[in-house]
C-alpha cells in the first residue's frame, strides 16, 4: 500500500492479513491424527516467522551493486548493498524496532528509498539511505502526513516525485524533491478525486487515474506540465477493476518513449482486465496487448498492475495472468526465450525483480508451493542465470506441504478459486481444518509458499482458502460480492467448509476459522451465524461493527470509501443493514472459544472495536482472550510480536482442535498484552 514499487516476492502474498500490505504472520497447528504414515519434523516457529535471510533482492542501475533485505545483528530485517565484484557487503540502513518492508534503487545508484512508520499508524516517511556516508535522511519530515507513491526516471537521477496530503490532509498532491539538497516543491495539485498519477520517461506527471462522483474509473492525461487534463478513458463502476489504493492505485502502465502511447490496465467492455494500449491525442484504442479470458492481470497489493517492461523505453515486454497461478504472456520472441530458459531452472512461478538500466542483467525470484523463495542473477547476453539467495535455507531440511489449487461450487453454482493444503504423510482424510479467510475483501489468495499455511499444515491440519465473491479474480466474480458482503461471502466459506466433510477431508467436529482484516470480520461473522460449524476461531483485527469502520476510517479515504458503500451497502445511513451484518450485534451467538489479536495504532480497524466485542461476549459469559500489541497497527509487522501471537495462537487452538504444538513463552521484546 505504501510504495509504488514493492519487490515482487512480496506481491500479492499477504492480501490474507490486511488488505494493507504487512505481514500478519499468525498461526498454526496439527491435531491427533490417526492416519499419519509418516509425522513430520516439527518446524519451530522461529524458522517461519523470524526475518527471511534474503528477500527483495535486486540489482542497481548501473548493474554493479545488489541490495536485499537481511536481519541485522539483532534480526531486524535491514537492507544491505554488496559488490558483484568484490562481493563486499555492507548494511546500510539502521533499522533497530521494526524492519524495513521494502526498497526501491535510487537513479543516482547512490542511494536505496525507503518508506517507514511509527508502531503501526501508516503515517509513513520517505527515508533515502546513502550507500556512501552512511547517512540516513527523512525526504518528508513534516508531522501528521503520510508519504505514498514513489516515481523515479533514470532521466532524472537526482530527482523523485512524492505523493503527501500536506496541503489538505483529505487529498495528496505530487511533490518534487532534490535528493541531493532535500528541496521540496509543489509539482501537481490533486483537484480532488485523483488516487494515482503516472509520470512519462522526462519524470513529468502527464497521466491520472480517478474516482468521480459518478463512481466511474477514469484515466486523464496532459500533454505537458502546463496543459490542460483530458479525459482519455471512463469505466463505469460495474466494470472497473478494483484499486484499494488511495494515492498510488492506478489502472495506468505506462508511457511509450515519445510519451504518444499510454498502456493501460482496462476491463471496459471486458469480464477481465486486458493490457491495451492508446493514443494519447484523440484517445482511440490501439490494441489489446494481452488478455485472459479467465483471470485480470496480476496485481500487486490491488495498486497496480505486475509487467516486465524496457528499463529506459518503457516498452511492455511481458504480462502476467492469474487465475489458479500467475502466467506469464511474452510480447515479443526474445522475451520469449527468456522466459523459456527462466522457467527451465526450478518448477514455480518466476517474476523479474529488478533490471540494470541495460535491460542485460535482471534479478528474478522465484516462487513454489513447496520452497521459500529463491533469487537468481540473469544475464540475457550469456542466455545463462546463477543463483545468487534462498530467502530462507533453515527450512530445507523440513518436509514441507503442497498447495493445490481447485475450484469448489458455491450453493448457486458459483465456481470458488480455493487452495487445499494437506499435512506432509497424512491420509488426507477427516483431518482437522482451518479455513483461513483473506482480507479485503476485495484481495485473493494466491497459489504460492505461504508461512502460515506451512505452520498449520506441519501441525497436522488441512488448510482451505477460499476466493470468496467479492475476491479480484475478475470483474464479475468482484461483483458478484456487491451487497452480499458478510451473507453471500458467508455463504461462500460455509459452502467450501461443507464441501471439505462431504469430501471426507474435514473432520466436522474440528473445524477453525481464522483470518486477519476482512478475514478476522468472516471470524467473527461466521462463529456468530453458524455457533455449531466451527469448533474456534481467530480474529487478527477484525472489525465488529462495519458502520464504525466506515465512520472512522482516515479522511484520506474519501475517495475510496463512496465505492466500498456501495459495494457493502450503506451501513452509516442503513442503521438495520448494519445491525445486520455487524458480528458486535450478534455476540450473544458466539459460543465457541474465540482469540482476538489487535495492534494499538491502527488506524483502519480501531482497536475498541476488537476491545467492544470482547467485552460483550464477556457479559453473555462467552470465552474470549484479547491481546493488544502497543507498537503495531493493521495487522503484526515486527516479528517479535509475530511470534508471540503465534506461539498464543498455537496453544489456543490446540486446547480446542487438540493437535501437536510448540509451547508458547514469553519473547522478549514482544509487546502483547492480555486485555
Amino acid at each position: 500500500m505504501i510504495s509504488a514499487e514493492a519487490s515482487p516476492e512480496r506481491r500479492g502474498r499477504f492480501h490474507r492479513s490486511l488488505p494493507a500490505y504487512c505481514v500478519w504472520a499468525i498461526f498454526v497447528l496439527f491435531c491427533a491424527i490417526p492416519a499419519f504414515a509418516q509425522t513430520p519434523d516439527l518446524i519451530p516457529r522461529k524458522a517461519l516467522f523470524s526475518s527471511p535471510e534474503y528477500a527483495a533482492v535486486t540489482i542497481s542501475p548501473d548493474g554493479r551493486l545488489l541490495a536485499y533485505l537481511a536481519p541485522s545483528a539483532e534480526g531486524v530485517a535491514n537492507v544491505w548493498v554488496e559488490n558483484l565484484s568484490t562481493h563486499e557487503k555492507k548494511m546500510i540502513t539502521h533499522a533497530g524496532h521494526r524492519g524495513i518492508p521494502g526498497y526501491v534503487w535510487a537513479y543516482d545508484n547512490a542511494r536505496i528509498l525507503y518508506f517507514s512508520d511509527e508502531n503501526g499508524d501508516e503515517d509513513f516517511h520517505l527515508y533515502s539511505a546513502s550507500l556512501n556516508a552512511d547517512v540516513v535522511r527523512d525526504l518528508t519530515p513534516f508531522q501528521g502526513i503520510q508519504a505514498q507513491v514513489l516515481l523515479r526516471s533514470p532521466a532524472r537521477p537526482d530527482e523523485i516525485l512524492i505523493g503527501m496530503n500536506l496541503r489538505d490532509r483529505r487529498l495528496f498532491d505530487m511533490y518534487r524533491v532534490n535528493l541531493n539538497t532535500g528541496a521540496t516543491v509543489l509539482d501537481t495539485r490533486n483537484p480532488g478525486d485523483v488516487i494515482g498519477w503516472t509520470a512519462d520517461s522526462d519524470l513529468v506527471i502527464r497521466a491520472a487515474t480517478a474516482f468521480t462522483d459518478k463512481l466511474d474509473t477514469v484515466v486523464r492525461v496532459r500533454d505537458s506540465q502546463k496543459a490542460p487534463w483530458r479525459d482519455l478513458l471512463a469505466i463505469p463502476f460495474e466494470q472497473a477493476p478494483f484499486l484499494g489504493q488511495v494515492n498510488g492505485g492506478t489502472i495506468v502502465v505506462g508511457f511509450s518513449k515519445d510519451g504518444k502511447r499510454l498502456t493501460v490496465g482496462s476491463s471496459k467492455g471486458s469480464p477481465t482486465t486486458r493490457l491495451v494500449e492508446f493514443d494519447t491525442t484523440t484517445g482511440r484504442e490501439l490494441r489489446v496487448l494481452a488478455s485472459d479470458p479467465r483471470a485480470d492481470m496480476w496485481q500487486e497489493f490491488a495498486t497496480r498492475f505486475i509487467v516486465l517492461s524496457d528499463p529506459k523505453g518503457g516498452r511492455i515486454r511481458a504480462v502476467a495472468f492469474n487465475y489458479m497461478k500467475p502466467e506469464w504472456r511474452a510480447l515479443d520472441p526474445g522475451t520469449a526465450n527468456d522466459f523459456k530458459y527462466l522457467a527451465s531452472l526450478q518448477k514455480g512461478v518466476f517474476a523479474v525483480n529488478s533490471q540494470d538500466l541495460t535491460g542485460t542483467r535482471w534479478t528474478v525470484v522465484f516462487f513454489s508451493d513447496v520452497a521459500p523463495s529463491s533469487f537468481y542473477l540473469y544475464d540475457r547476453k550469456a542466455h545463462k542465470a546463477k543463483l545468487l539467495f534462498r530467502e530462507n535455507r533453515t527450512l530445507e531440511k523440513y518436509t514441507l506441504a503442497e498447495m493445490k489449487p481447485l475450484e469448489i461450487p458455491s450453493r448457486d453454482g458459483f465456481k470458488l478459486v480455493s487452495y487445499l493444503t494437506l499435512p506432509p504423510g497424512s491420509s488426507g482424510k477427516k483431518l482437522p481444518l482451518v479455513l483461513l479467510v483473506h482480507g479485503g475483501p476485495w484481495a485473493r489468495d494466491e497459489w504460492g509458499f505461504d508461512p502460515v499455511i506451512q505452520w498449520l499444515a506441519n501441525r497436522g491440519y488441512a488448510v482451505l482458502a477460499v476466493n470468496y465473491r467479492a475476491s479480484t479474480i475478475n470483474v464479475p466474480y468482484m461483483n458478484a460480492g456487491n451487497n452480499r458482503i458478510g451473507t453471500g461471502t458467508d455463504d461462500d466459506l460455509t459452502d467450501a467448509v461443507r464441501w471439505a466433510v462431504r469430501e471426507g477431508i474435514a473432520d466436522p467436529k474440528r473445524i477453525a476459522i481464522m483470518g486477519g482484516s476482512f478475514g478476522g470480520y468472516s471470524t467473527l461473522r461466521g462463529l456468530t451465524l453458524h455457533p455449531d460449524l466451527y469448533a474456534c476461531g481467530v480474529d487478527v483485527v477484525g472489525p465488529s461493527d462495519m458502520a464504525t469502520l466506515m465512520n472512522s476510517i482516515p479522511d484520506y479515504w474519501k475517495p475510496v470509501k463512496k465505492r466500498w458503500l456501495r459495494r457493502i451497502g450503506d451501513v452509516t445511513a442503513d442503521a438495520a443493514l448494519n445491525e445486520k451484518i455487524s458480528p458486535l450485534f450478534h455476540a450473544a451467538e458466539i459460543r465457541a472459544p474465540l482469540l482476538i489479536g489487535h495492534g494499538l495504532h491502527d488506524p483502519r480497524v480501531k482497536v475498541e472495536q476488537s476491545v467492544k466485542i470482547a467485552e460483550t461476549i464477556r457479559k453473555n459469559g462467552g470465552a474470549v482472550t484479547l491481546i493488544v500489541y502497543s507498537d503495531e497497527g493493521h495487522g503484526f509487522e515486527r516479528p517479535e510480536n509475530q511470534l508471540d501471537f503465534n506461539g498464543r495462537v498455537e496453544e489456543f487452538l490446540h486446547g480446542c482442535l487438540g493437535g501437536r504444538f510448540e509451547p508458547w513463552e514469553k519473547i522478549p521484546g514482544s509487546t502483547g498484552e492480555t486485555k
